[in-house]
Order: C-alpha cells, then sequence, then structure tokens
C-alpha cells in the first residue's frame, strides 16, 4: 500500500469510527462499508494532516496497527491488602499517568515510571525507591510519525485507564508541550532565555499548588495554569476538561503537568530514542530528572498526607 493509499485508509476508518460514535451505530457495519477505493495521487499531490484517533478504542481498532509494534500499554496496579479485623492499612491514593508516552511526548512514560518508584531502564522490575504508586502508560512505538497517535486526553477511554483513575483520589498525568505554544509573557519568560518550563494544571488547586511549590524548589521553572498572570494563553494546557482523566479521580479533581520539549530533554543524558532516555535517566546534567521526579513525589506525599486513613 503506498503512504497516500495508507493515508486515505486511516483516514476512512477513523471517519466511520466517528461516525459511528456519535450515531450509536454498530461500528464494524460501518466499517465493512467503508472500505476505500485504491487511490492513485498525482505526482504533485500534498498529503492532508491525518485526522487524530477520536478515542483510544478507535486506535485499537485500526487495523494498520499493531499492539507490542506500533503502540503498547503498560500499567502496574500494586496489591494491597487489609486481613485483620482490628487494624487499618494503606491503600492506593495516587497513580501517575503518561497518555501519550513513548515517542508520542517523549520523556513522559520514562518520568512516568520514575515518579511511581520504578527504574526506567528495568520497566517490570522491583522498585528503587521506598514509597511505589500505581501507574499506567500508553507508548507510541513507531520508528516516526508518533505524533499521529495522539489522542487528546478528554477523549481518553482505555478501560483500564478509566479503572485506575476512578479508583484513586488523586492522579497526576505527565504530558509534553512546546515553548510557543504556550505564549507566556516574553518580559518574564523570553524566546530566547531558558525554555524549560512546566505547567501544572487540573482542577486539584491543592495538588497544583504543592507541584509548583516543589517544582520550583527543585530549581525548575513551574507555573500554575490558573494564575491570572498566565491564565489568558494556558487554557488549552489547564487540564479543566471534566472528563480529561486527570479530573475523573474519587474527589472529581487531579493535577496535571504539561512540560516543554526543552525542560523533558534535560532530563536525560541522551533524549533521542526511547532506549537511550531509559539508559540515561541517572546520567542527565545536575541530576535533573531525579530532581524533577522527587519534586512530583514530594508534592505527591503533601496532598496524601492531608487524606488520612480513617
Amino acid at each position: 500500500m503506498t503512504l497516500f493509499e495508507h493515508s486515505a485508509s486511516r483516514r476512512t476508518v477513523l471517519t466511520a469510527l466517528a461516525a459511528a460514535a456519535t450515531a450509536g451505530a454498530p461500528v464494524l457495519g460501518q466499517l465493512a462499508a467503508a472500505t476505500p477505493a485504491a487511490a492513485t495521487p498525482p505526482s504533485d499531490a500534498t498529503l492532508p494532516d491525518p485526522l487524530e484517533y477520536p478515542s483510544n478504542t478507535a486506535l485499537y481498532q485500526d487495523p494498520d496497527l499493531v499492539e507490542g509494534t506500533s503502540y503498547s500499554r503498560r500499567y502496574k496496579r500494586h496489591e494491597k491488602l487489609d486481613p485483620k479485623l482490628s487494624e487499618k492499612y494503606e491503600f492506593p491514593r495516587t497513580v501517575i499517568l503518561a497518555l501519550h508516552g513513548g515517542g508520542i511526548e517523549i520523556g513522559t512514560s520514562e518520568l512516568a515510571l520514575g515518579i511511581a518508584g520504578y527504574n526506567p531502564r528495568n520497566v517490570g522490575g522491583d522498585p528503587i525507591l521506598p514509597t511505589t504508586y500505581d501507574y499506567w502508560m500508553f507508548e507510541g512505538l513507531l520508528s516516526t510519525g508518533n505524533k499521529a497517535l495522539h489522542v487528546t486526553s478528554k477523549n481518553c477511554d482505555d478501560h483500564v485507564a478509566l479503572s485506575f483513575v476512578r479508583s484513586h483520589l488523586n492522579v497526576l498525568s505527565l504530558h509534553g508541550c512546546q515553548f510557543d505554544q504556550l505564549k507566556l509573557p516574553t518580559a518574564t519568560y523570553p524566546p530566547t532565555g531558558n525554555l524549560r518550563v512546566a505547567v501544572v494544571g487540573g482542577l486539584n488547586a491543592a495538588f497544583r499548588s504543592a507541584l509548583v511549590t516543589e517544582i520550583n524548589n527543585a530549581g525548575f521553572q513551574a507555573v500554575d495554569a490558573y494564575d491570572p498572570r498566565y491564565s489568558a494563553t494556558l487554557g488549552e494546557f489547564n487540564g479543566s476538561h471534566p472528563t480529561n482523566p486527570c479530573n475523573l479521580t474519587m474527589l472529581g479533581k487531579g493535577a496535571q503537568i504539561e512540560m516543554t520539549t526543552e525542560l523533558r530533554e534535560s532530563l536525560f543524558g541522551d533524549p533521542s530514542s526511547r532506549g537511550d532516555r531509559a539508559d540515561t535517566w541517572d546520567k542527565s546534567k545536575d541530576a535533573a530528572f531525579e530532581r524533577f521526579r522527587d519534586a512530583c513525589r514530594r508534592a505527591i506525599a503533601t496532598v496524601e498526607s492531608g487524606q488520612p486513613i480513617l
């Protein structure tokens, strides 16, 4: 199949999935009727931008994608047990998400593993920190073009991801952005200055405040997306949508961090590939990965300290 035919096929599949989801019609029937005719583009054809998948379900049903080759889903839910009548035990209160990990928004899945207490180099191994958190990640595995695997957060319908967030008090969701998208005041954040910025959003104001404080204290630049000084341009990054998984917690509110490319790249000795990031998270300049990871963990601890086991 040519690149043009693949693009046409994918757009037809996505259109059918979106229409079926809207109308409540059977998806398979619409897909059967949506088989595109072979197309031969003129030599000077310009391919249209790919449609974004309207949901994780639509992405998983794309026959051109193969789990484990095109993308992956990884998670860990820690076992907790209360076996005694007269005692009370800890329970998972916070889950870490990387909805656009791997090659989609680089560095977010590795950081999710780190904040959860694990070594990004050895997924599935024992934790390297004394406190662990549940985590869920979706990762793009394509050699190029992973942006095509992006599903807007508010449209995430992965059953495991949603079961995680709905059973926790807190969510910390990690995302990537570009500095120029933020349109921060140039007097404070000049485009020729330090472009390593974290924008903290979500509906949990206390969580946002703890994250901004800890990230700034760790030597990074963090802003609250709801701060009146910046909020006018940060609406797209404030994590306010009610179906954003960070706000689907038991409390109906959570937190997310949008990190510029420059910030994410600075967390690794070599940010150029998934393997290189996993191998060099502990070789970043001035231990940037560990400092950012630990800042987020301190903010989580602060929030959880106000959520005692009754």
